[in-house]
């Protein structure tokens, strides 16, 4: 199992970014995808989630500005970041796992990291 993400970057605050994670090794539609993040001296903390039936999962933290979504013609999941916050600032990594609960939880597979930093 494989999951690549990409996307980060510096963005002012108000401003928006899109995340994608390409995955490969597995039967992509069998599984859900989610993304979490990590800032500087916090834990991981779940962000969003994605069922094979497209189903949507979000922490309230996001909930209005983030939208997940997936292209299962091209094994990737994207994660649209609007309106962000300087609080938005971390680590984002893409997950997976069959389970959907695991997937909001302790997802089996990890992707890298992408860094996305919101100034103020």
């Amino acid at each position: 199992v494989q999951l690549q993400a990409c996307g980060g970057g510096l963005v002012q605050a108000g401003g928006s970014l899109r995340l994608s994670c390409a995955a490969s090794g597995f039967t992509f539609d069998d599984y859900g995808i989610g993304w979490f993040r990590q800032a500087p001296g916090k834990e991981r903390d779940f962000i969003a989630a994605i069922t094979w039936g497209s189903s949507t999962y979000y922490a309230d933290s996001v909930k209005g500005r983030f939208t997940i979504s997936r292209d299962n013609s091209k094994n990737t999941i994207y994660l649209q970041m609007n309106s962000l916050k300087p609080e938005d600032t971390a680590v984002y990594y893409c997950a997976a796992d069959p389970a959907i609960m695991a997937v909001r939880t302790s997802p089996n597979y990890w992707g890298q990291g992408t860094q996305v930093t919101v100034s103020s």
